[in-house]
């Protein structure tokens, strides 16, 4: 006989043991119910993964559902709130329950690691579409915006970009001797959490690196009203992508490919030696308009975007 909607939440998405102080009323009713604590405000981002989009068919389902969650984790993150909950909307073509097994295991374990409880969604049929609804807190008026970033300001990273986008081209065909680790990044992205919370106070902009580094950062100029200089010499670049590089010559893939989801800020010099140790300066923030990139000492303009959907 087959699985009920209401037996496969039940079965699958209901087998948590971490419970957020801030939910009152988890699964089991028309809604969920949510504590905002004092001075606190609640940060909302919805993500939605398609297949043949967003990730190839026949993937690892444990490893999708860790990545659906940590795409929206590392929103979280980017404006320094702390997570607490999520909702998921599953539209599956048909009910596996081998999938569901392991992509309930790869999702919740993730779940788990931040205390976020899932408290409730929806399933229906079609074809595989994967929805999450991410909720966090954020002391009151402290959250990172794309528009407050200010001329002299320096850009950091939390790590090292384009090992994501060197996963995907191993997965389109491009041969890389040791390609595990690049592949890690790809599948199994890790939303920078703690680094967000440290961030509090000390950076002013901040986006994650979700859809290229120069898009994602595009994105900060355009709403701060101000432009940049990266400097390419100072770029976090694995040993892998340099390789890439080198057989490919194509240098712009680290600054254009995405799912990297590290967190990409600007901070005033005088708070640079607060940081956590993990960051690394890549830029800097100017009045002019416009991105550049100073390349071994040639400064060009930078007209790469990163990936569109509709484009």
């Amino acid at each position: 006989m087959p699985i009920s909607e209401f037996a496969l939440i039940q079965r699958f998405f209901t087998r948590q043991t971490v419970k957020n102080a801030s939910t009152r009323l988890s699964i089991g009713d028309d809604c969920a119910l949510l504590s905002v604590p004092d001075a606190y405000e609640l940060a909302v981002t919805t993500d939605t993964m398609v297949e043949n989009v967003h990730f190839f068919a026949g993937t690892d389902p444990e490893l999708l559902g860790h990545k659906l969650l940590a795409v929206n984790l590392s929103d979280l993150a980017s404006m320094g709130a702390k997570p607490v909950s999520a909702t998921l909307a599953l539209t599956l073509p048909a009910v596996d329950e081998n999938w569901l097994t392991a992509f309930s295991k790869g999702f919740l374990a993730l779940a788990e690691r931040y205390s976020v409880d899932l408290i409730g969604g929806d399933t229906t049929s079609g074809p595989l579409t994967l929805t999450v609804q991410a909720m966090g807190l954020v002391p009151r008026g402290k959250a990172f915006l794309r528009s407050t970033a200010r001329p002299g300001d320096f850009i950091y990273l939390t790590g090292p970009v384009g090992d994501a986008g060197l996963g995907l081209k191993i997965k389109q065909g491009y041969h890389y001797a040791n390609p595990e680790v690049a592949l890690k990044r790809f599948n199994q992205p890790e939303p920078q959490i703690e680094t967000g919370l440290a961030l509090i106070g000390i950076a002013n902009a901040c986006i994650d690196v979700s859809d290229g580094l120069a898009g994602d950062l595009g994105h900060i100029l355009k709403q701060s009203n101000v432009g940049a200089c990266l400097l390419w010499d100072e770029l976090p670049l694995s040993d892998a992508v340099l390789s890439y590089i080198n057989d490919t010559g194509d240098w712009s893939m680290p600054l254009t490919a995405g799912d990297d989801y590290e967190l990409c800020f600007t901070v005033s010099p005088e708070k640079v030696a607060q940081l956590p140790g993990n960051c690394k300066k890549i830029g800097v923030i100017e009045s002019a308009p416009g991105l550049r990139l100073n390349k071994s000492g040639n400064i060009q303009p930078l007209k790469v975007k990163g990936y569109e959907h509709f484009s």
